[in-house]
């Protein structure tokens, strides 16, 4: 009981201090689904095809405010490296940014799984480096270090904690 106290305690300070997250890290199964939530951020996205997942992410930016991300992910050597591509909107004056970028997760070893990640829009770089762990079988935490970087305004950077439900 002890334990679960302070995985709690843990979670809720590192949720304080969370940021928004890039597009999210899940390995969903092929015809498999993955929501999740963290302090700033909602995502749901689905494997329709062996290396395909499309998704949809809505974000609330200190600064850049609300911006929603629909990506495509495709799997270049497994799910442990994968190209990914997608369109954000309200970054910039221009309200609609493309950006390409690539994913790198280790293999996952007692449920934990480290990654990266780097993506770069005409207005804005954002990098990832995270793990994420399962609690139980379809549901998973995430906690990672974020940097969001736009060409206009402020950076965004600070460590981040989410929650992940695969079904």
């Amino acid at each position: 009981m002890k334990k679960l106290m302070v995985l709690y305690s843990s979670v809720v300070m590192l949720a304080a201090a969370s940021t928004a997250m890039a597009v999210p890290v899940t390995g969903v199964s092929t015809n498999g689904w993955a929501a999740g939530v963290g302090t700033k951020e909602i995502y749901l996205e689905g494997k329709f095809h062996p290396k395909i997942t499309l998704g949809y992410e809505h974000l609330d930016r200190d600064e850049q405010g609300k911006q929603n991300d629909i990506y495509a992910k495709y799997d270049l050597v497994g799910a442990n490296l994968q190209a990914v591509a997608g369109v954000r909107n309200h970054v910039s004056q221009t309200h609609t940014n493309a950006y390409g970028g690539l994913i790198a997760a280790a293999p996952s070893v007692l449920g934990l799984q480290p990654y990266a990640s780097y993506v770069k829009g005409g207005d804005f770089g954002e990098t990832q480096l995270g793990l994420n762990f399962n609690i139980v079988a379809g549901i998973g935490v995430n906690v990672n270090y974020h940097n969001f970087m736009p060409d206009e305004g402020h950076n965004e950077h600070g460590v981040g904690v989410g929650a992940t439900i695969k079904f």
